[in-house]
């Protein structure tokens, strides 16, 4: 099932290219917005599945182009992010140690929203794309072989980042956490629709143009192992989202007037427009294009970035 919030965040699920208003067979579940309405859905899912399914039956929709997409899943109590977990395309020898970090469940917006770059000396500003996993039920030191069975549904994922902000160590809170950073959509998608999340295509345009193109296949550290380790740390709950991380190769400078859709083979297509009133401007360069420039070169590692060129803080 592909579930949505759509206009003033009412629930609905996907039936082709129409939206089945769904709202009324959920609003006995205990909430006081659509972020904990969602996440109570998903604790509560075994109950309401059938009457969802029913209802999308026999609802008509009305055209998706017709509403608007609201994020799929709001009010998250977390927000867990894989760090280095890819084989950059078999570049890398080894998988990089198992690592994490947290990012501000405030940062997140949806399909159709703008993505805002804050007044800060930032050497390049990007967003990597991943495919999300939603927590289904409460998860605590679970082992690898059990983790997959706590997972609800998949969607596509944007971890903004502001690089290079100082000082030297201050790194990911300032960089990963700012508002709007996570853009998230356009719907969630079940895990029963999805047979096999190790192999699926991600793809990141800018302005049409294909940018980020590589597979799940490619994680050092597979989901199962992801979430076995990061619930060794601390319980996740229902709603919860982890981000499973990004090839680096194909990240590239995010700009003012940019479109980004990010398209996860079975997870629709999110698009989100970026806005820089100080309009600076960098080379249409992804980090390969620029590590192939490099004089020295780190096999598997992709640090290079473009310099800014124009506007504020360029040099």
């Amino acid at each position: 099932m592909k579930l949505l919030h759509f206009d003033d965040y009412r629930l609905g699920v996907l039936k082709g290219d129409a939206v089945v208003d769904v709202s009324a067979e959920v609003k006995d579940i205990p909430h006081t917005g659509p972020g904990d309405l969602m996440n109570g859905l998903i604790e509560r899912w075994g109950s309401y599945k059938p009457r969802l399914e029913a209802a999308a039956a026999r609802g008509a929709g009305v055209p998706l182009s017709d509403v608007r997409i609201r994020p799929p899943v709001p009010g998250p109590r977390t927000i867990d992010c894989m760090a280095v977990n890819y084989m950059e395309d078999g570049t890398r020898s080894a998988p990089a140690p198992i690592n994490a970090f947290h990012k501000s469940p405030s940062a997140i917006i949806g399909h159709g929203d703008t993505m805002l770059l804050p007044d800060v000396p930032a050497t390049i500003f990007e967003g990597e794309a991943e495919m999300a996993v939603v927590i289904g039920r409460r998860c605590s030191h679970v082992s690898e072989a059990e983790a997959m069975s706590y997972v609800f549904g998949y969607m596509n994922f944007i971890d903004g980042s502001a690089r290079g902000l100082p000082p030297s160590g201050n790194v990911f809170f300032q960089m990963k956490s700012r508002d709007t950073f996570a853009p998230i959509g356009p719907y969630l998608v079940t895990a029963d629709e999805i047979s096999d999340p190790q192999k699926l295509q991600i793809r990141l345009w800018n302005n049409g143009v294909l940018m980020q193109n590589f597979n799940t296949d490619d994680m050092g550290h597979r989901i199962a192992k992801c979430i076995a380790w990061l619930s060794s740390i601390h319980t996740l709950l229902p709603g919860d989202i982890v981000a499973t991380g990004t090839n680096h190769r194909g990240l590239n400078p995010f700009m003012d007037g940019d479109t980004i859709e990010l398209e996860t083979e079975g997870l629709g297509r999110l698009r989100f427009g970026i806005r820089d009133d100080l309009k600076r401007g960098w080379a249409r360069k992804t980090r390969d294009q620029m590590h192939e420039e490099a004089s020295e070169k780190t096999a598997g590692a992709y640090p290079d970035v473009t310099r800014q060129l124009t506007g504020k803080y360029a040099k």
